[in-house]
């Protein structure tokens, strides 16, 4: 169990300027980024004063419909909020990325889509021994998982390697920022959040 003070490492402002760089990557035209950008020393010093005597909050979610190709519900954070997302992963992240499997892909530094389909292939030829017998590839996809997935569950699991209680207490608060819970479950529409 990590023990030590996590969460003064979340709201450093070294840690905020980075996160907001990591945030801002690719959007720096979006009108929220310019807007946020004409303070962004005050806007990151309101975040780590809200983050510091433990008052934030992050804002309701905005939920949109995504085709591509398939339809799907999309609820996507505020700015600021992802701000404060990246800037949690950046201390927590070492802590959990070490229990992960090797072919774990998803929002892993180095293992993007292009390693996946590396390890696909490197598989791939292993069970037809270098394309010299048939085999099978299951592709299946976890209806609703986000909207589905249990958050007391998730933050037991959380809490086996935090023992930071403001830690967690920023994860409730991020976990429990959606527009609608159903009963035994999570999300009720996918999260667009960093992890």
């Amino acid at each position: 169990m990590e023990n030590q003070d996590l969460y003064s490492q979340i709201y450093n402002m070294s840690n905020l300027l980075i996160a907001w760089r990591r945030a801002r990557k690719g959007k720096t035209k979006k009108p929220y980024v310019v807007e946020f950008e004409k303070d962004v020393l005050g806007n990151l010093f309101q975040i780590q004063k809200e983050l510091m005597e433990q008052t934030y909050q992050p804002k309701p979610l905005v939920t949109f419909i995504l085709r591509d190709p398939k339809t799907r519900k999309i609820s996507k954070s505020a700015f600021r909020d992802r701000i404060v997302h990246h800037a949690l992963i950046r201390i927590i992240e070492s802590i959990f990325e070490k229990t992960f499997i090797y072919d774990s892909c998803a929002n892993r530094k180095c293992k993007g889509t292009l390693f996946a389909i590396k390890r696909f292939e490197y598989f791939i030829r292993k069970v037809s021994r270098n394309n010299t017998q048939s085999c099978f590839v299951l592709k299946a996809d976890i209806k609703h998982y986000f909207e589905e997935i249990s958050h007391e569950i998730l933050l037991t699991i959380i809490k086996r390697k935090i023992s930071d209680e403001k830690v967690i207490c920023l994860i409730e608060k991020i976990l429990n920022n959606l527009p609608f819970r159903q009963i035994g479950g999570g999300a009720s529409q996918k999260r667009n959040a960093p992890w």
